[in-house]
């Protein structure tokens, strides 16, 4: 089976935190600034990280899980390690 590979021109438009959250440019911040009232470009400014949903669109894109601008860190559920995982197995076959 072929591998999955992530989408090159999404990985050229945003950025990826340590944690986890999505960077991206405001749309309509490239030109044309003198005729933007300041108000407007203070806006733009703004919100730099995507929100939820946003970043679950782009999961589907980058193969990778990602956390919008609203979710917690323990929103990204991270495999168990093997240690872990051996640990659960004991632990079930014991409560059988």
């Amino acid at each position: 089976m072929p591998k999955n590979k992530s989408h090159k021109g999404t990985i050229k438009r945003i950025r990826i935190s340590k944690t986890g959250k999505v960077r991206h440019v405001t749309a309509g911040r490239g030109l044309f600034r003198q005729r933007k009232t300041a108000k407007r470009l203070r806006q733009l400014r703004t919100d730099r990280y995507m929100r939820g949903p946003d970043a679950k669109r782009y999961e589907k894109l980058l193969f990778r899980r990602l956390r919008g601008r609203y979710q917690p860190r323990s929103a990204i559920r991270r495999s168990p390690s093997p240690e872990a995982k051996a640990a659960m197995r004991a632990e079930k076959a014991k409560s059988e």
